[in-house]
């Protein structure tokens, strides 16, 4: 199967190939089925996807007139429509467009109240020209298209024991299933990619939730500055956000890491 072929295969039919290719390989079926629960769904972009044309990151952000001035540098404004349905867990709205904001800051993680706005559909937006001298800076401009989505599993510390052997053996057939991908960079739900710590994990630790009211920090994107962020040689932009929060549009408690190395 060619890698264009697999990019549109639902979950529940790349799920059988999975199951399939594991038990060739003598994995128990239980195993399989422990690590599939782990797992969650994400969409990944990149530039010169398959399409369509799902974001645009960099340059200046598109803004409805007299909203106010961001504090942070814009990132992306994504589609929510261009979004497959049902290609993350997340509760995403189904149109209209998310826009994202961070400055290069790494190492640094904060509850940020403007980190991303949420544009209903038919808002008109300008951009917002950056004042260099003033305003919060650029990042270089790109177009991000729809390249795949596919599940992610938490990050595993390599070690030298059964499970994660084990582990790594689920990893490879799952590999061997998807097949090659390109590299992306800008992915919506899913687990965090990470250099050093885990954002979703630095946010439970520092702004823990009430136990009673059964919500959870959840990844609500990450973003790979790379060649489009001149301040950082490799960065990993997080966006973290409450559940209950997300489903409710309510975008003023977002947490907000940057990764780096």
């Amino acid at each position: 199967m060619t890698d264009t072929e697999t990019i549109d295969e639902t979950p529940a039919a790349r799920a059988a190939r999975f199951r399939a290719e594991a038990a060739a390989r003598g994995i128990p079926a239980a195993e399989v089925e422990a690590y599939i629960r782990t797992a969650r769904p994400a969409v990944y972009l990149a530039p010169d996807g398959p399409g369509p044309v799902m974001a645009l990151t960099g340059g200046n952000p598109p803004l409805p007139e007299g909203a106010p001035a961001p504090a942070a540098a814009f990132v992306a404004a994504v589609d929510c429509a261009a979004l497959p349905p049902g290609a993350t867990d997340l509760p995403l709205p189904t149109e209209g467009r998310l826009l994202f904001f961070a400055d290069p800051d790494p190492g640094s993680g904060a509850v940020v109240a403007d980190a991303v706005r949420y544009m209903p559909a038919g808002t008109p937006l300008a951009e917002r020209p950056v004042d260099p001298d003033d305003g919060p800076g650029t990042y270089r401009r790109a177009r991000l298209d729809f390249c795949f989505y596919q599940w992610s599993w938490p990050w595993r510390e390599e070690d030298d024991d059964e499970e994660s052997q084990r582990a790594a053996e689920l990893e490879s057939a799952w590999s061997q299933v998807v097949g090659w991908r390109p590299h992306w960079r800008f992915q919506l739900g899913g687990e965090p990619v990470l250099f050093n710590w885990d954002p979703v994990e630095v946010v439970r630790d520092e702004v823990p939730l009430p136990v009673a009211d059964g919500d959870e920090w959840t990844l609500l994107a990450t973003w790979r500055g790379e060649d489009d962020c001149e301040e950082l040689e490799a960065g990993l932009f997080h966006w973290v956000i409450r559940r209950a929060d997300l489903a409710a549009l309510r975008f003023d408690r977002v947490y907000v890491y940057v990764d780096a190395f």
